[in-house]
């Protein structure tokens, strides 16, 4: 009985994503008689964009246009993205970035097409202006999408601290039963064991920010429409970012007896110190992968399993320019595959969050561990007391 619950509803999502979707798909691999290029198709969609697509492609794209802020020789220029028409237009003479050096950039149009504003024919030369000094400050998908998500998690939180409020000391309810069990989580088994009772309550707000910014952005990457979409955690920019403040902040809080560690560690033998520090610059190196294989792992993990699923897709549009009935059959296999990967990307989204929080509270506990003669020191302080 428990198994036909499940089944049913399964089978009849695929049927309803298969009917809507494969005859858009079909129709889209064969449009105009263009090729399909796979490899362009899912670049496009997990890198940024100065717009934010909903539907379709190429001219017939629907989308969301969103503000162009630039600053050009010192002067500010802004209009919405809109005016591109997709990369097919230029507005006031700046342009969608059109050669292999440009693409995915804003250019300035020179020469006799300074100050174009008209679509952009195919097999006219368009000369850019290489003197031009643009600084970007365009609201991108990402940006907007990291807006997005900051609204969100400052909503969920003064929600949820309101909740406490009124109902001190009473059972949680609604938003706050949902998310207390996972914060005492992260405080009990992940922030506490790695940097300590006496120590954890500085560093618990930071660590808490970090797993719920990564699980939402994660999760509404798995969304395919707006606000979803973006591949934010899949940007190696924001994984960076988040990478460099947990850098900082485990510099800044270190102790002496980390640096000593790092640069004379004990128990190496001398000649692995001197003439040629050997150990101390292994330590140091240590330093600076660790932030790094933060800012791969998310990065790589959350691209991936985009690629994998755009990849499915692209089946459909591969088998449908080839034969409109072996894109419908091709398509019902894909879906499938595209629900499985769904569903374990959802499980990858929390196994990320928690994990990138996890390493970033070991760094900071492992920065500010002390010395086995600090802590004998504070084991043995409260004895010496009670004996006085």
């Amino acid at each position: 009985m428990t198994y036909d619950r499940i089944k049913t509803p399964f089978i009849c999502l695929s049927i309803v994503l298969i009917t809507l979707f494969s005859p858009i798909f079909v129709q889209a691999s064969s449009e105009e008689g263009k090729k399909f290029e796979p490899g362009q198709f899912i670049i496009e969609h997990i890198t940024d964009s100065y717009g934010w697509h909903i539907a379709g492609e190429g001219e017939h794209a629907i989308g969301i246009s969103l503000p162009i802020i630039l600053i050009d020789n010192g002067t500010p220029v802004v209009f919405m993205s809109g005016k591109f028409h997709h990369g097919h237009a230029a507005y006031k003479g700046y342009a969608l970035g059109f050669t292999p050096e440009t693409k995915g950039k804003i250019v300035k149009l020179g020469g006799t097409h300074s100050g174009y504003t008209g679509t952009l024919e195919e097999g006219t030369s368009y000369e850019i202006d290489t003197n031009a000094s643009l600084i970007d400050f365009s609201i991108t998908k990402n940006v907007c999408s990291l807006f997005i998500s900051i609204i969100l998690l400052i909503f969920i939180f003064l929600s949820v601290a309101k909740q406490y409020k009124r109902r001190d000391g009473m059972a949680p309810k609604g938003l706050q039963s949902l998310l207390e069990p996972v914060i005492l989580f992260i405080r009990d088994e992940v922030v506490i064991p790695s940097i300590g009772e006496k120590k954890y309550e500085k560093f618990l707000p930071y660590l808490l920010t970090l797993f719920f910014f990564i699980l939402i952005n994660n999760m509404m990457g798995l969304i395919p429409v707006f606000p979803g979409g973006a591949n934010l955690t899949g940007n190696i920019t924001i994984t960076g970012i988040l990478a460099i403040i947990t850098f900082f902040i485990t510099s800044f809080s270190s102790n002496k007896n980390y640096w000593k560690h790092i640069f004379n560690t004990p128990g190496v033998p001398w000649w692995l110190k001197i003439p040629i520090p050997l150990m101390p610059l292994v330590e140091i190196i240590g330093i600076f992968t660790k932030p790094f294989v933060l800012m791969v792992r998310l990065f790589a993990n959350i691209s991936a399993g985009h690629i994998i699923i755009l990849g499915f897709i692209c089946l459909v549009f591969i088998f449908g320019g080839m034969s409109p009935a072996l894109g419908y059959g091709v398509s019902a296999v894909s879906i499938f595959f595209y629900l499985f990967m769904g569903l374990l990307e959802l499980i990858v989204a929390f196994v990320q969050a928690f994990v990138f929080t996890l390493l970033t509270s070991l760094y900071i506990g492992l920065a500010m561990e002390e010395g086995h003669e600090e802590a004998h020191e504070e084991h043995h302080a409260p004895m010496s007391i009670e004996k006085e």
